[in-house]
């Protein structure tokens, strides 16, 4: 799953990245750009029942643009995330009864702005790492958040 608004700037990475896996139709993934409504998916998670759930959000988590880090469930509900219509915490305890495995990516974004198009140039590049590391299944080269 993806998450974020394209019109934001780096805010869109996760719905980038859920489109570009779409796109180049990734071998065993069935990949979800939901844009600002993740809550809209949730059906598609529970009829799927995946043995691993990925979310990918921007994240204000105070680090470089274009860092990334598994985001642990117990600090989705802290001020480090940015707000969608339903609390991430939520979602992921909502979906949680759906998936073996969640494992919630944030990206630090460089610029947020209305009207803003494309990634930044950290992002974009985060975003190419990030992808690989997805394709090859190699969960443990993403540090965790503090």
């Amino acid at each position: 799953m993806g998450i974020g608004n394209e019109l934001n700037g780096d805010d869109g990475v996760g719905n980038i990245i859920a489109r570009d896996f779409a796109e180049r139709r990734q071998k065993g993934w069935l990949s979800l750009p939901c844009e600002t409504v993740p809550e809209n998916f949730t059906s598609v998670v529970r009829r799927e029942r995946p043995e691993l759930l990925v979310i990918v959000d921007a994240a204000q988590m105070g680090l470089e643009p274009g860092e990334f880090r598994l985001v642990p469930k117990q600090r989705l509900g802290s001020e480090i995330l940015g707000t969608h219509g339903i609390p991430l915490r939520h979602l992921v305890s909502c979906l949680g009864k759906h998936a073996k495995d969640i494992l919630f990516v944030g990206v630090q974004p460089g610029r947020v702005a209305f009207g803003e198009e494309g990634l930044s140039a950290p992002v974009e590049k985060a975003k190419e790492r990030l992808m690989g590391i997805l394709r090859r299944g190699d969960w443990g080269m993403i540090a965790r958040l503090g």
